[in-house]
């Protein structure tokens, strides 16, 4: 989840608006009693209590059980973009997302918007050290499913080196496979070329490994082109679109993610409003004819 501060816009003249147009008649709430507008909150809502989201999740990972199965049975297939050179005979491996891929953190999120407070390194920090992260439907019961046919689990999270020992306690009591006596944990500063970019650490598996699957949340987990405008995005997709759904599988994360700073190209200097701007100007609305 580790990420640049997203926006976290609250009621401003919305309110004052409301407050002067309606405030006075029977039957509407003052502005006192009006409830704080977040945008992340039918995000958040779905994530941790609609049936939909669980099926999405479980409908991933049981896709991407026929896809390790067909995986191992091809010595020529390979995920990873970074991966060359006879690689056939290498052990099989997967590499997955930590956050929002294999456990779910919206609890985290959740207390941000309930309390009207905005993601900081501090309160994530203590959020991971808190080790009450929950497992995202299917991902348990998959990773031990590839474990049991011999294929290595390696975890590339953007989670920081000196939040592992936490990220491994956490993961170890909801049951994910650990590795054994190899290190499957690569956090982001772990390494001196291990940035928030995970092709690196792609590369550093898939030399000793065969990759058969990456399964991620966000575009960044499969390719280190994910930034950029919503048209460079675009782009670099349709050129790498085959492997989603074959080799390359997506978990669904309305909240947070490279899709949110894309309007407005990463500038998080931005006030609150103009990020919001750009963003409501990089939709494509349909609007009725006028009569």
């Amino acid at each position: 989840m580790p990420r640049l501060p997203r926006i976290r816009p609250y009621l401003a003249a919305y309110v004052s608006a409301t407050a002067f147009a309606f405030g006075s008649l029977p039957g509407v709430a003052a502005a006192a009693d009006t409830v704080p507008q977040n945008d992340l909150l039918n995000a958040e809502l779905w994530m941790q209590k609609s049936v939909e989201y669980k099926a999405n999740s479980l409908a991933v990972y049981a896709l991407a059980k026929v896809r390790l199965d067909e995986a191992l049975a091809d010595k020529k297939w390979t995920a990873a973009t970074e991966q060359s050179g006879d690689y056939g005979n290498l052990p099989p491996a997967i590499i997955l997302d930590a956050d929002e891929t294999v456990v779910d953190n919206s609890a985290y999120e959740a207390g941000l918007i309930t309390s009207g407070a905005d993601y900081s390194s501090k309160t994530w920090d203590t959020w991971t050290r808190a080790e009450k992260a929950l497992a995202v439907p299917g991902a348990v019961e998959f990773t031990r499913y590839a474990d049991s046919r011999g294929v290595k689990v390696f975890y590339v999270s953007n989670r920081e080196a000196d939040q592992e020992d936490a990220t491994r306690k956490n993961m170890e009591a909801l049951g994910f496979p650990m590795g054994g006596n190899v290190d499957t944990f690569l956090m982001s500063k772990e390494q001196p070329n291990w940035g928030s970019a995970k092709g690196s650490r792609r590369a550093f598996v898939a030399r000793d490994y065969r990759v058969l699957l990456l399964l991620g949340d966000n575009f960044g987990d499969f390719t280190d082109n994910f930034r950029g405008s919503d048209e460079d995005r675009l782009k670099a997709f349709r050129s790498m679109q085959a492997h989603f759904g074959h080799d390359w599988l997506m978990l669904a994360n309305p909240v947070y993610g490279s899709f949110e700073s894309a309007p407005f190209n990463g500038d998080y200097k931005l006030p609150a409003d103009e990020k919001r701007r750009k963003k409501i100007e990089a939709l494509e609305p349909w609007t009725p004819p006028a009569k």
